[in-house]
């Protein structure tokens, strides 16, 4: 067994024995903080919503496949593979959602392949975005600023276009 194993166990005696120190009603800690959670969980609620709505309409309709379509051919000559476009569109937008698009990527091209090994590398150094911004401003009853939407995005596309350069330097 190693430690790793043992670590969530581990944190979690831990603060029940620190909380019976101090006697504190751990019970009564333990509930109002459920409540406080399911009180944000019903404010974000209608962010999640139509952010769902958005991630389901964008596949359906096939806006996805067209404009990754569209930028292909800028994408071929920067040396970014076209094929991980999809992906690159999605991902700052739903998780489940890139998952899925990954998991087609990888099916196709496989695990192995620059395109895979992108897309891979993409995933991991990547944000949903969007998701991110919705819950956290929802959660805290904030109006998101432009400059918000612009610093993530910046570090998105910072993302993409690493990912590309470190699979070609590295691999």
């Amino acid at each position: 067994m190693l430690i790793s194993d043992l670590a969530a166990p581990i944190v979690i005696l831990s603060v029940l024995l620190y909380g019976i120190y101090k006697k504190v009603d751990l019970f009564e800690v333990f509930v109002q903080g459920a409540y406080e959670n399911l009180k944000i969980a019903v404010n974000i609620l209608p962010a999640l919503l139509l952010l769902m709505t958005a991630v389901g309409m964008l596949s359906a309709s096939g806006a996805l496949e067209a404009f990754s379509q569209l930028i292909s051919p800028l994408l071929d000559k920067i040396g970014f593979p076209s094929q991980v476009a999809p992906l690159a569109l999605m991902r700052p937008v739903s998780g489940s959602g890139s998952l899925a698009v990954l998991d087609n990527i990888l099916s196709v091209y496989g695990a192995d392949s620059f395109t895979g090994r992108v897309a891979s590398v993409l995933m991991g150094s990547t944000e949903t975005t969007f998701y991110t911004i919705a819950v956290y401003y929802s959660a805290v009853r904030l109006k998101a600023e432009f400059p918000v939407f612009i610093s993530s995005l910046t570090a998105d596309f910072a993302g993409f276009v690493f990912s590309a350069l470190i699979v070609r330097l590295f691999y």
